[in-house]
């Protein structure tokens, strides 16, 4: 078994019994491959082309997680589908990743839930979660869902700016430039 946990070739055998098709871009991980992995929980996220871009350039592999709700195509990363439950993207993310992987989320909870396998974290934003905020990031979204189920509160996010795009986008490379040169 791979460092990372099974992977779809642990299947392949049985694949055929349960009437499963394996998608055609799945990229088996050879034994001992520690190398970083960019994750990317897709749902929602608008900095996936982006960040496959960035790391294309880096050489780095990237994971796109996304539900059969959304559809992505990659002829870089690999994409995977998983189905429509709640946080099944999420689940997937923190089942794989391991640490010395970068997370791209928006969710905290899964940031958190990265944070304690020693992946490093950042959102859509260009922000980078870590030990230092995680905990007031998860109060305040325990504080908001608490507010919005009284009615006080009603959460709209509004259109994306370029300007958080470029954030993200230099936060992003600087991250993975820190990782690679140490």
């Amino acid at each position: 078994m791979h460092a990372r946990g099974w992977f779809f070739k642990d299947i392949v055998d049985i694949s055929p019994s349960l009437g499963m098709k394996l998608p055609d871009n799945i990229n088996f991980c050879p034994e001992g491959d520690s190398a970083m992995r960019i994750y990317i929980d897709a749902d929602g996220c608008p900095v996936v082309d982006t960040a496959v871009s960035i790391a294309r350039g880096k050489g780095i592999p990237v994971t796109i997680v996304k539900n059969h709700s959304h559809i992505i195509e990659s002829d870089y990363a690999t994409v995977i589908t998983v189905d429509n439950s709640r946080d099944s993207a999420d689940f997937y993310i923190a089942n794989h990743s391991t640490k010395g992987d970068v997370v791209i989320t928006q969710d905290n909870g899964l940031a958190a839930m990265c944070l304690a396998k020693g992946s490093l974290v950042i959102n859509q934003n260009g922000v980078e979660i870590n030990s230092d905020n995680i905990d007031a990031m998860l109060y305040s979204r325990h504080v908001h869902r608490e507010l919005r189920q009284r009615g006080i509160y009603t959460s709209k996010s509004g259109k994306r700016s370029r300007d958080q795009d470029i954030n993200f986008r230099i936060a992003f490379k600087r991250l993975l430039d820190k990782l690679i040169n140490g």
